[in-house]
């Protein structure tokens, strides 16, 4: 299959087939009919653990967002954030597919999800921490989709054509989601006293797992794709739009790393267990099932 084969085929996507996956379990592999080989010049191990990175990241902050079915503050904004979820779970079974195809495991989408320990998931700690209140949500949704909408944008056009056109599509994603999050910043920022205080105080507590997203872990340094060349134009970016809202943007320093070691390494906060014990309690607890 040609490299624009791919492209055609994931950027532009199989919407009959994304929907399959609400009707039951026995999804069609989302990779199917694609030609999954790795490129010479990449090394397998390497993309699988980087597509592993992205897919986790992509992975926790979907269920976070689909938490707020039944919660958000109106009937449009729990839709809303439920498709910004769902988007993000199509990431997470595009990118969690080809890392068990890139290192020549086979492990699906679902070995990735459901049967794996805490301290296998390799996301960043901003998307872990528990919802707090719309401004929270709002603030880390701002941030993350900023900083991986600049990140997908360079990794469509790298080395590995399935990478590269599941970042192609999820740009046009993100793109959505940083609107979706920015519009809701400057409503919140510039209307009541309230509101603004409220996003502030959204701001000021996820600011400090920002820098997180570009701090290099060593199998994104062997692969030429060091995350610290976006924290300039993303915070560049984030200035703006946090002016626009009439906020300030935070002074807050990075989140302490333990013994060196973040979410990348697999050091995660409390917030994680309770969300794959949730999210996995299923498939634990009857194996091999289908519906």
């Amino acid at each position: 299959m040609t490299d624009d084969h791919v492209y055609l085929t994931l950027a532009e996507g199989d919407h009959e087939a994304e929907a399959r996956w609400a009707y039951g379990t026995g999804f069609a592999d989302p990779l199917l009919g694609v030609d999954t080989s790795v490129p010479p010049e990449v090394d397998g191990a390497d993309l699988s653990l980087y597509c592993q990175l992205l897919g986790d990241d992509a992975l926790i902050l979907a269920q976070r967002l689909i938490e707020w079915c039944t919660r958000a503050p109106e009937l449009e904004e729990e839709v809303a954030l439920a498709n910004l979820g769902l988007d993000l779970l199509g990431q997470a079974r595009l990118l969690l597919t080809r890392a068990g195809q890139a290192d020549g495991t086979g492990r699906t989408e679902d070995d990735f999800a459901y049967w794996r320990a805490e301290h296998e998931f390799r996301n960043v700690r901003l998307v872990e921490l528990a919802n707090g209140d719309f401004g929270f949500s709002i603030a880390r949704l701002l941030l993350f989709a900023t900083a991986r909408r600049a990140l997908y944008e360079r990794l469509a056009a790298g080395p590995d054509p399935v990478l590269a056109a599941v970042a192609a599509r999820g740009v046009k994603e993100l793109a959505y989601h940083q609107e979706y999050a920015a519009a809701w910043t400057v409503r919140l920022g510039d209307g009541t006293a309230h509101s603004a205080a409220r996003m502030q105080a959204g701001l000021d507590a996820v600011w400090p797992l920002l820098e997180e997203l570009f701090t290099a872990h060593e199998v994104e340094l062997r692969l030429g794709l060091d995350p610290a060349g976006l924290r300039e134009p993303v915070l560049a970016e984030l200035a703006a739009l946090i002016a626009e809202a009439r906020l300030t943007v935070p002074s807050a320093g990075p989140l302490a790393r333990i013994g060196g070691r973040a979410g990348r390494d697999g050091v995660h906060t409390e917030a994680l267990g309770p969300l794959l014990a949730e999210l996995q309690c299923v498939a634990r607890e009857h194996p091999g099932a289908t519906w």
